[in-house]
C-alpha cells in the first residue's frame, strides 16, 4: 500500500461502536539502511485527542504516522494502541484507518460503493456493508449523494468519502497525512472545521499530519513538532505559539521577529530584559542573567507614527492584505515584520515610527537559544 493511493481502511469489521483508544510511541526509531528517519521519538496520544504531527518536508512526521498505520515498521522502540503492544503488528491486525493525500477515489463506483467498499473485501455482506456506508453518509453530511460518481463531486466532497471510507469500519484510531493539500485555501478551512468537529463529537482519537502551521494551530488539541527526524517540542497550541521551547519552534510556528535581549534581573517567575533602552517585564523560563533571544510575534509590535519612543525605525515595505497590514520595519534592534490588525490606511513606507511591545502575549524568551 503505498501514500498515493485512496484511503484504505486498515482494520476489521466491528460489531459495535468502540472507545476511543491511546496511541504510545515508546523510544521508537526508524532506519531506513543508514538513514535515520524517525530517531528514539516518545510520545502519548490520549484517547479522543486530536494530535497532529508538524514540521517541515523530511522531518520524519509522516513515517511517524506510517507506523502507527503500520504501513512502516519500527526498527527500535514500542507502540501501543489501546495499551495494547502493535510493534510487530501488520497493518491488517490494527485497528486504524488512514487517510492519504490523494484521496483517489474508484471513479467506475458510486459513492456508496466507495465507502462500501472497505467492509465488503473484509466479508460483510453487500446489504449490511451498504448500510455501514449509509450510515457514514449521513453522519458527514452527504446523504443524497450516494448515487453519484466521485466526477460529479467537488473537492470538499470527495475528502469527505474519504472521510466516510475511513470511519466506515469505527477504527480506535484515525490518521490523516496532510488530508487537505489537495483542496484550495477557502475549502480547506471549511474542511479542516469539519474534520475537527467530527472528531469531536465522535470522540475519535486522530493522529494529523501537516506541514501547515495555521492548519495545526485550528485543528489540534497537542502538536508535536518534529525537525531533523526527533520531537523539538510537544504542547497545546497556544504554549507552542507562546512559549516555544527553541528558535527552530519560535520560527517555525507562525511568523516569529527573532531579536537579542539582556536578561538583568530575576523577581519570582519574572525577568527584566532589556532591548535597546527598552525594558520589558517577562517570564524568566528558567534563563540566567545576561544575553537572551527572544520570540517577538508580528501582532505584538506596536508602531507609532509620532517616533517618539525609545526604540525607533523607518517603515520599508506595506503591504495591505483587507483585515490586516503587514510591514517590514527597520528599526535600531533589526528588522522587524510587523502584523496590523483593524487599520484602514497603512503607513506609507519612509514613514519614521516609534516601536513598543505588548508583553500580554506573543513575546518569550526563548530558553537555551
Amino acid at each position: 500500500m503505498n501514500k498515493m493511493s485512496s484511503i484504505h481502511s486498515l482494520s476489521r469489521p466491528v460489531a459495535s461502536k468502540k472507545q476511543a483508544a491511546s496511541v504510545q510511541f515508546r523510544n521508537v526509531t526508524k532506519r531506513y539502511g543508514s538513514v535515520t528517519a524517525v530517531d528514539d521519538v516518545s510520545f502519548t496520544i490520549e484517547p479522543g485527542q486530536l494530535v497532529t504531527l508538524l514540521g517541515p518536508s523530511g522531518c520524519g512526521k509522516t513515517t511517524t504516522l506510517r507506523m502507527i498505520a503500520g504501513l512502516e515498521m519500527a526498527s527500535e522502540g514500542q507502540i501501543l494502541i489501546g495499551g495494547r503492544d502493535v510493534t510487530n503488528l501488520s497493518a491488517a491486525d490494527r485497528d486504524v484507518s488512514m487517510v492519504f493525500q490523494s484521496y483517489a477515489l474508484f471513479p467506475h463506483m458510486s459513492v456508496l460503493e466507495n465507502v462500501a467498499y472497505g467492509p465488503s473485501v473484509q466479508g460483510v455482506s453487500k446489504k449490511d456493508a451498504y448500510e455501514m456506508a449509509m450510515e457514514k453518509l449521513s453522519l458527514i453530511g452527504l446523504k443524497g449523494l450516494e448515487k453519484r460518481a466521485p466526477s460529479e463531486l467537488s473537492g470538499g466532497q470527495q475528502q469527505r468519502v474519504a472521510v466516510a471510507r475511513a470511519l466506515v469500519l469505527e477504527p480506535q484510531v484515525l490518521l490523516f497525512d496532510e488530508p487537505l493539500s489537495n483542496l484550495d485555501a477557502k475549502l480547506r478551512r471549511r474542511v479542516r472545521e469539519d474534520i475537527r468537529e467530527l472528531q469531536q463529537s465522535l470522540n475519535l482519537t486522530v493522529a494529523y499530519v501537516t506541514h501547515d502551521q495555521e492548519e495545526a494551530l485550528a485543528v489540534s488539541d497537542h502538536i508535536i513538532v518534529m525537525s531533523n527526524a526527533r520531537i523539538a517540542q510537544t504542547g497545546t497550541p497556544r504554549e507552542l505559539y507562546e512559549e516555544p521551547a527553541n528558535l527552530f519552534v519560535a520560527d517555525f510556528i507562525g511568523d516569529a521577529n527573532i531579536i537579542s535581549g539582556d536578561l538583568v534581573s530575576v523577581t519570582g517567575l519574572m525577568a527584566q530584559v532589556n532591548i535597546g533602552n527598552f525594558s520589558l517585564q517577562l517570564p524568566h523560563r528558567n534563563a540566567g542573567q545576561g544575553p537572551v533571544k527572544l520570540a517577538v510575534r508580528p501582532d505584538a509590535i506596536v508602531l507609532d507614527e509620532s517616533a517618539s519612543g525609545v526604540l525607533t525605525g523607518t517603515v520599508r515595505k506595506a503591504s495591505y492584505l483587507g483585515t490586516q497590514v503587514e510591514y517590514e520595519v527597520e528599526s535600531t534592534i533589526g528588522n522587524l515584520f510587523v502584523v496590523q490588525h483593524g487599520r484602514k490606511e497603512p503607513i506609507a513606507p519612509g514613514t519614521p515610527v516609534s516601536v513598543s511591545f505588548t508583553t500580554q502575549r506573543g513575546v518569550a524568551i526563548i530558553p537555551n537559544a
